[in-house]
């Protein structure tokens, strides 16, 4: 079974309980879009197939991707296909910008932030959410893992001030995710490690420095 009939497969219970890094991202990124007011221009850098656009309605949503991360995407709902270093926008023209799982992708991140500070009004807000404990994926253009210190190195040099730095959860979320990914190398091992990923999981709240989690979210501003 793929990554994408898992997640379409499971019931949604399960689903938040197997994906708990995806999860997290969504609720993140739902929470933020209900943070804006309506008629804010808001950027999806690395936006991919678009697929947060909805959350967005009331927004004046911009998706952009350089569109080169997965063959099997569809990436003809974006407006505007473009690397991140140079993007095709004037200074401080949007009120807040979402970098959702994508800054591991890019070979320059410092550089692409910059750029994204660029073209934020001041006061503007960025969701930035990245990895730290995570398999390869949409290989070769996989460069990075974050840690909570240099997320926050990356943001403050490129000009934002960073509010929050979360993680999504500690290590027994690693840990079953780990089992997880072991079911999904070899099937024959489900009936064993599924559960087992399951039971670990109830454990996470027993890690309270988070030094091992599976990513961050980062609320950041433009001063």
């Amino acid at each position: 079974m793929t990554y994408r009939e898992a997640r379409r497969r499971l019931p949604a219970w399960l689903r938040k309980r197997v994906f708990t890094f995806e999860t997290f991202i969504e609720d993140s990124v739902a929470a933020f879009a209900r943070s804006l007011p309506a008629g804010a221009r808001l950027i999806d850098a690395g936006a991919g197939e678009t697929q947060y656009a909805p959350l967005f309605a009331h927004a004046r949503y911009v998706g952009v991707d350089l569109a080169i991360g997965d063959p099997g995407w569809d990436y003809r709902r974006l407006h505007a296909i473009a690397d991140l270093e140079r993007l095709p926008f004037p200074d401080a023209v949007f009120d807040a910008a979402l970098h959702a799982v994508t800054l591991e992708h890019l070979p320059r991140p410092a550089e692409a932030l910059k750029e994204l500070a660029r073209v934020l009004r001041p006061g503007a807000t960025l969701l930035l959410l990245a990895p730290q404990e995570w398999e390869v994926h949409q290989a070769p253009h996989d460069y990075y893992r974050y840690t909570r210190f240099g997320l926050e190195h990356l943001l403050a040099e490129a000009g934002f001030l960073p509010e929050e730095i979360t993680p999504a959860g500690g290590l027994f979320l690693v840990l079953s995710r780990r089992l997880f990914n072991a079911c999904q190398m070899l099937p024959w091992l489900l009936p064993l490690f599924a559960p087992l990923a399951l039971l670990v999981a109830l454990l996470d709240p027993l890690d309270k420095r988070k030094d091992f989690t599976l990513g961050y979210r980062c609320l950041a501003r433009r001063p």
